[in-house]
């Protein structure tokens, strides 16, 4: 791709093409939850696929029919119904069974339980995230290291372990981020081969040894991606977003406002701060805790993920202070990253999320903290009240000859309505991603358990990116030491990073963490 250096905000007035590709499908398909991110994807399976829509249950425990009118209109059936530890076999056996397809998009139905049920009757099944049936109960009762993905994601893997067939395929965490990010860090890896074996850019050349160069040549002919990050010297790796996305109904008192599910970020929000550990950081955080079984690519912090701040960069927006809330993709793309001889990893970059939501979304995170963490009464999705802005939502490495590369949708409002009408940017993303997922998986339906970073990036984008807007493939000069200004620093205050420490962990932090590790 070719290199984009200009960070001038680019025309949202581009041509819109409304995307038609179809794919048939015979089975029912049952949407479980009817959200923001359902009613977004609704319309998309209303228009991509070729199935008798007299076929398709929407499943929620409240009533949201009068949000759906189109897809009640096209044959659907709405049940309002609970699912419970207690009740999910037989509730899915009304609705399901062997060829059929589980759209999962509520909160709190604990994934390896659904996911079992699914193997079990040979059912198609995807999700956008790792859920279990209550993450507050304990919590703080619970040691930080039991209240993470890692956590939860190596209970699923001992669970996968004991399948005896791969079984339907099963994708977990396909929304944007964890999802689509996965698929753009092939993409940025694959671009900056391209680029360093042709030279470097005018502004920052680059001259490989005859070893290196064939190293990178051989990661980048045979798809390795982890060589490909080793070869390449990608250190760090943000998942770096900025929502900008503006209402005319400014966030009430006792009121929380987001563009998705509230209930999912409160969730993540409060939960410990976690990323993959990079093999070149050189000391552990404060506050950090560690594990002594699986892979042990990940730490996690005693603090919560809405409470630690890093600095990072998006093309449009520029420098931004992000919250690192848990995702998935911060364990997949790690783990998918690592190179190892024998049991020792020698290579795994640092991962992990760098999220600056709304305005409304960080006042009502404010508002959030002065209520001692009781959400608030009164919950808001943004949608036809939002005048303007984008969600800028990418990945973005660090560390390597190029200095920095972020590959990323770049979609905003007005391009949003124009492909679903009714729908906010930050939904669309996450739709797009759902409904890649599903075609790889109706064109692949026996192909087991899989996260994001096992699938085909390019068969899921070739999907998903008519929906995302504009998608550069960008080259940065950005460091963590740029626009930083500490003015205590003769006083006792807080100094600047030193550039040995560039792309250490801590040169990131915006503020201190709060705590020492135990």
């Amino acid at each position: 791709m070719p290199v984009q250096k200009s960070n001038r905000p680019r025309s949202s007035r581009r041509p819109v093409k409304v995307p038609q590709f179809r794919v048939r499908f015979h089975g029912r398909v049952l949407v479980l939850g009817c959200g923001s991110v359902s009613q977004c994807l609704q319309p998309l399976l209303l228009r991509h696929f070729d199935m008798d829509f007299r076929k398709l249950t929407i499943m929620d425990f409240e009533d949201l029919r009068s949000k759906i009118p189109d897809t009640l209109a096209a044959g659907a059936r709405y049940r309002r119904e609970r699912i419970t530890p207690h009740n999910i076999s037989a509730v899915l056996s009304k609705c399901l069974g062997p060829g059929d397809l589980l759209i999962d998009l509520a909160w709190n139905i604990d994934a390896g339980t659904i996911l079992q049920w699914c193997h079990d009757n040979g059912v198609l099944y995807v999700n956008t995230s790792v859920e279990e049936w209550d993450p507050y109960g304990s919590a703080e009762s619970t040691p930080p290291t039991e209240r993470t993905l890692y956590y939860r994601h190596r209970l699923l893997r001992r669970q996968i372990a004991r399948w005896s067939y791969p079984g339907p395929s099963a994708v977990v965490d396909h929304g944007a981020n964890p999802g689509l990010v996965s698929h753009w860090t092939k993409v940025a890896l694959d671009d900056i081969a391209d680029t360093m074996l042709a030279g470097g850019t005018k502004q920052r050349r680059v001259k490989l040894t005859a070893t290196r160069r064939r190293a990178i040549e051989r990661a980048r002919a045979t798809r390795d991606y982890a060589r490909l990050a080793m070869d390449t010297d990608v250190k760090v790796i943000h998942i770096s977003e900025r929502d900008t996305q503006v209402t005319d109904r400014p966030k009430a008192v006792g009121e929380f406002v987001n563009t998705w599910s509230i209930e999912g970020f409160y969730e993540e929000g409060i939960a410990p701060s976690e990323l993959g550990w990079g093999t070149h950081e050189r000391r552990l955080p404060a506050a950090s805790h560690t594990y002594d079984y699986g892979p042990r690519s990940q730490i996690c912090l005693s603090q919560m993920g809405m409470d630690t701040f890093v600095y990072s960069w998006v093309p449009l927006g520029g420098q931004i202070v992000g919250m690192v809330i848990r995702h998935g993709e911060a364990l997949s793309i790690t783990e998918h990253l690592t190179v190892s001889d024998g049991d020792r990893p020698i290579y795994r970059p640092t991962v992990h999320y760098a999220y600056l939501p709304t305005d409304a979304a960080m006042d009502s995170l404010h508002e959030l903290r002065m209520r001692g963490l009781q959400l608030q009464p009164r919950l808001r999705i943004m949608q036809d009240e939002i005048l303007h802005g984008r969600d800028e939502l990418g990945v973005l490495l660090m560390g390597h000859d190029l200095n920095a590369w972020w590959v990323g949708s770049q979609l905003d409002i007005e391009e949003t309505r124009a492909l679903v009408p009714g729908q906010n940017a930050t939904t669309l993303q996450v739709a797009a991603s759902v409904l890649g997922a599903l075609f790889w998986m109706i064109n692949h339906p026996e192909q087991g358990f899989n996260v994001p970073d096992d699938l085909p990036h390019d068969e899921v984008l070739a999907i998903a990116s008519p929906y995302l807007g504009p998608c550069p493939s960008v080259q940065s000069d950005w460091t963590p030491l740029s626009n930083r200004r500490h003015l205590f620093a003769a006083w006792g205050g807080k100094t600047m990073p030193s550039t040995d420490d560039l792309w250490q962990f801590d040169s990131f932090l915006a503020y201190p963490l709060q705590a020492s590790a135990k």
